[in-house]
């Protein structure tokens, strides 16, 4: 019988080991090692928990959050290192939907069947 946490722990292996892991990893490294470049990404992603937190909570969004919300964004598209760790990042967010659609393939596969 196939352990499936076995085969699990060896595909998140896999994953490590792939380009486009590999390429998030340096570009995350670089953007880290680049004073400028963390700022702008650690209020990057500041901004964005507490624009999720406001919706999560149905608080309502003011003007001034959009309007910060847009700058940083602004800022955030011309930082090199950031904008390449971002390509990297929606790379591997769709080898992870890939793989996704590869394991959920048995279950639809069952539910087409019974149809």
């Amino acid at each position: 019988m196939v352990n499936v946490y076995d085969q699990a722990n060896a595909l998140e292996s896999a994953l490590r080991q792939s380009e486009e892991f590999k390429a998030l990893e340096s570009f995350y490294k670089a953007v880290n090692e680049n004073e400028d470049s963390k700022k702008l990404f650690d209020e990057f992603r500041e901004v964005q928990m507490e624009l999720q937190l406001k919706q999560m909570q149905g608080e309502e969004m003011l003007d001034s959050d959009i309007e910060r919300a847009q700058q940083t964004a602004q800022s955030v598209e011309e930082d090199e290192n950031i904008k390449q760790l971002m390509e990297a990042e929606q790379k591997l967010s769709m080898l992870i939907q890939d793989l996704n659609r590869v394991i959920m393939k048995p279950i639809e596969e069952l539910y087409k069947v019974n149809e």
